[in-house]
């Protein structure tokens, strides 16, 4: 086989050593088997390797043509390289040597790839000069960096410019700016490419679909996000599980705790098993609508399935036993998820102390601080006022002033140095403790 051969199959580790052969046998290698043995290293991802390639065909007097440095820079976008790329494509125009529309196509590939959206322009608007058509792959490539960079009105008037050079914005064109849209909350416009994309002719998939829920999602557009959902399948597009969490996710937010649980047994009715985010969102839909039981029904549903919480679950479940008057529960979790390695953060904390506070457990919502601060959880403003409370609801009215002096000499995310504060933190007792199994244990 020779090196093209196995630039083919991806082995680029043959193609090196069969040039590195070629060299020690006496044989000169050319621009050819140059360009091969870069363009094998670009399909292995070995970014490195193309580029000293690349010097090592100069030093050896073998000039590089618009395949070597395509193939460069190619290996340059897969190993998100921009600025490298970027170079050689000025290493390119020094050299004398014609870009052409792969190379801007690789070199924008590699600023996508990096949200370089600033990057990505500048290349679109260089590649008249250089007499180079852009293309449907060069403007979805510039979508894409608008995208990463957030840039979610650039996305969109991109899709304008492509319609005024003569390219049709294909599914990926229109999937990207929505996907943009939804990073930046504009459901409205999100759903009016939607529209835009059917009148064009282009079919939407699951992707479109997704990144339209998203954007409905993250702004708690619920009812719009359900009748998104309810469009799917009569356009011929079967929803998968980022669709329903996408959907719960909305109708948590909106407060719809009822259709967050019946989306949840239409995932199962429809073949689709509810993963740690699906169950993540139902827990804490729950947990808004006052389903506090069910809530952690549903915890004990998804371990019993075999999925691990994550720390939004547990923190989820952990807030609806503090409004739900669950103290011993809330307890019960957060040693729960300590023995499943599951770190607790501020949030979770901050629930189990309200939890404390609501069942006038002051000296245990010191210990609780005392436990937080050891593990190294920075406190925020919920924090202080939630053991201070708790401090007074139980009549610690000393240790609740000296929270409060304390965190008032304190920035935002510092614990108190204080002697009274650490005297507080100290003085509180052992809380208890349950095991695996939820019981007692001290």
């Amino acid at each position: 086989m020779g090196i093209s051969a196995f630039s083919r199959s991806r082995d680029w580790r043959r193609a090196v050593s069969l040039l590195e052969r070629m060299r020690i046998s006496g044989s000169t290698p050319d621009v050819y088997c140059y360009s091969a043995a870069i363009s094998a290293c670009e399909k292995g991802a070995q970014w490195k390797r193309a580029l000293a390639l690349l010097d090592e065909m100069r030093a050896s007097g073998v000039e590089p043509n618009v395949i070597s440095f395509n193939s460069a820079i190619s290996a340059c976008a897969r190993g998100k390289q921009w600025e490298r790329a970027l170079s050689l494509l000025e290493e390119m125009r020094t050299a004398g040597v014609a870009a052409d529309l792969i190379t801007f196509n690789a070199a924008l590939n590699a600023c996508a790839k990096c949200g370089k959206w600033e990057q990505s322009m500048s290349l679109l608007v260089m590649m008249p000069s250089a007499s180079v058509r852009p293309d449907v792959i060069t403007f979805n490539s510039c979508l894409a960096a608008c995208a990463r960079g957030g840039e979610w009105e650039r996305a969109v008037s991109l899709l304008v410019a492509m319609r005024s050079a003569g390219v049709a914005p294909n599914v990926i064109s229109f999937n990207t700016a929505l996907s943009a849209c939804a990073k930046g909350g504009q459901w409205d416009r999100a759903i009016s490419l939607l529209a835009e994309m059917r009148t064009a002719g282009v079919e939407p998939d699951v992707y479109t679909f997704n990144s339209a829920i998203a954007a409905c999602q993250k702004e708690g557009q619920a009812e719009r996000a359900l009748s998104l959902l309810d469009t799917m399948k009569p356009s011929g597009v079967v929803p998968d599980v980022y669709t329903y969490n996408s959907v719960i996710s909305a109708c948590e937010k909106g407060g719809q705790s009822d259709r967050a649980l019946r989306l949840l047994a239409a995932m199962r009715e429809a073949g689709l098993r509810p993963d740690v985010y699906s169950y993540s969102a139902a827990i804490s839909a729950c947990e808004k609508g006052a389903q506090f039981a069910r809530a952690l029904e549903l915890l004990g549903e998804m371990q019993s399935a075999g999925i691990a919480p994550n720390v939004v679950t547990y923190s989820a479940a952990i807030s609806a036993c503090e409004k739900g008057g669950l103290w011993q529960d809330a307890l019960k979790l957060l040693d729960q998820m300590q023995a499943a390695r599951v770190a607790p953060n501020v949030i979770t904390y901050n629930a189990a102390i309200s939890a404390l506070e609501k069942g006038g457990h002051g000296e245990l919502a010191l210990a609780l601080l005392n436990e937080m601060r050891a593990a190294g959880v920075a406190p925020d403003t919920i924090t202080f006022s939630s053991a201070i409370a708790a401090c007074q609801k139980s009549g610690r009215r000393e240790a609740a002033a000296a929270i409060e002096v304390g965190r008032g000499a304190v920035g935002e995310g510092e614990w108190p140095a204080s002697l009274s504060f650490n005297a507080a933190l100290k003085g509180a007792p052992k809380r208890p403790r349950w095991d695996a199994r939820g019981e007692l244990v001290r």
